[in-house]
């Protein structure tokens, strides 16, 4: 079969299933099996497509996955960004915005130990949401610096997200978690700088709190800080000395975020349940992405229709940079609906041979597609933290108030995205200097 014709397939049936309502993961799976299955000759297409995924799943890479998403649910139900908060409160209630800034700061301290956005959305949608609305602070600043801090799960590592696309572009999964420290810190910066700027342009936005600390309270709840440090000094420092890799590190941070949780005196018979629906279900629903992605891929991959996409995008009379601009325009609309695990996996075989042939650094590259999946997680209509958001806020803030709340974040989202582009040495300079 032609590969311009297996490729309209391909894509067209992906389209099909998925505007029917299919699940991704199983839409992914389903098809690789029944086209490989004629186009192989029978069940051999069976076994070229689920072997080549058993394969892909088992790799050291991707062990780390289950790890990290352990090690969020632990996190999640630990206590610590109750803590943190507190500490916001003290130190930073008395300035106007100072509490949404503090929710930007925990999200990025969240950030920098799960690996995932929904956590952090989640928690602090629990503990700062109704803080900051009892406080008298705008419905939407608050709701918008939650999910958009909970966004920087995926950028300031470790990420899951990044683990994902180091294995599919085969580069180096301690490079990305570096590559990606400064983009993290300047999109945090520049969310901060916004809502400062709102709030001294409507103080009504952001109003102080009347509650008064001494220095001594101040003092004390600063020690929230001391455990968060050690998860992310533990995890981060392990793979910048060179004692272990991100895999071996996952597995460290699992084990440091169980000692953390045994401090904090909440590893009880109810938190363990919960840590472990939410590790199981987290990782099976991840998972199910992969098998069918990767199926996806294979099947892209070993039926010539990646090649052929490279050579007729490369053979364009078009700038390389005009090209990049569409692949980001790509991601940034199917972020609206997919799974950002999902997009990386789909696009992935399409778009990687694509990268490679114009001579753009993949390390690079793929701190840009991780950054376009942070507006993924906080764009309607299916942006993930928003509806996380909406199920843990009170009645009065709806899902369209979610909905306008975000804009303005996914422009900073944006704004970072050219920063990057226009400066590489962003993403370069890190990795480069620690991980050799």
């Amino acid at each position: 079969m032609e590969p311009s014709l297996l490729a309209l397939i391909l894509l067209g049936s992906l389209l099909l299933f998925m505007g029917l309502g299919v699940p991704v993961a199983f839409a992914l799976g389903g098809l690789s099996l029944g086209i490989g299955y004629f186009l192989w000759g029978g069940t051999a297409g069976f076994y070229a497509v689920t072997l080549g995924s058993l394969g892909k799943l088992t790799s050291f890479t991707l062990t780390s996955i289950p790890l990290f998403l352990m090690m969020a649910a632990v996190l999640r139900f630990s206590g610590l960004a109750d803590d943190m908060y507190e500490m916001i409160n003290r130190w930073m209630g008395k300035l106007r915005g100072g509490l949404a800034i503090g929710t930007v700061i925990i999200s990025a301290i969240f950030a920098a130990m799960v690996g995932i956005s929904t956590v952090a959305t989640a928690t602090l949608g629990l503990t700062a949401l109704p803080s900051m609305l009892n406080r008298g602070y705008n419905k939407k600043l608050a709701a918008g610096a939650i999910c958009a801090g909970g966004a920087l799960g995926i950028i300031i590592p470790p990420s899951v997200i990044m683990i994902i696309y180091a294995s599919e572009a085969e580069v180096s999964a301690g490079q990305m978690f570096f590559g990606g420290i400064l983009p993290g810190i300047l999109m945090a910066v520049l969310f901060i700088a916004y809502i400062a700027y709102k709030c001294i342009k409507n103080p009504a936005d952001g109003p102080p709190s009347e509650e008064n600390y001494t220095f001594a309270q101040k003092m004390e709840s600063a020690k929230s800080v001391g455990l968060p440090m050690f998860i992310i000094l533990l995890v981060l420092g392990v793979i910048y000395l060179g004692i272990a890799t991100p895999t071996e590190a996952a597995g460290i941070g699992l084990v440091g975020s169980i000692i953390c949780a045994f401090i904090k005196h909440k590893m009880n018979g109810e938190n363990l349940k919960k840590m472990l629906i939410m590790g199981v279900g987290v990782n099976s629903m991840v998972f199910w992405i992969i098998i069918g992605a990767v199926a996806y891929s294979r099947l892209v991959t070993m039926s010539g229709v990646g090649q052929w996409f490279s050579s007729l995008v490369t053979e364009m009379d078009v700038n390389r940079w005009a090209i990049l601009i569409g692949m980001q325009a790509i991601f940034f609309i199917l972020g609206m609906f997919l799974d950002p695990a999902g997009i990386i996996l789909i696009t992935g075989p399409f778009f990687l041979p694509v990268v490679s042939a114009l001579g753009f650094d993949p390390l690079w590259y793929g701190i840009l597609f991780v950054i376009n999946m942070c507006m993924a997680y906080v764009t309607p209509p299916f942006g993930f933290n928003l509806f996380v958001i909406r199920a843990v806020a009170p009645s009065g803030l709806t899902i369209s108030d979610i909905y306008s709340a975000i804009w303005p974040f996914v422009g900073i989202q944006a704004i970072t995205l050219l920063a990057v582009a226009l400066f590489p040495q962003l993403v370069t300079w890190l990795p480069n200097l620690i991980v050799k």
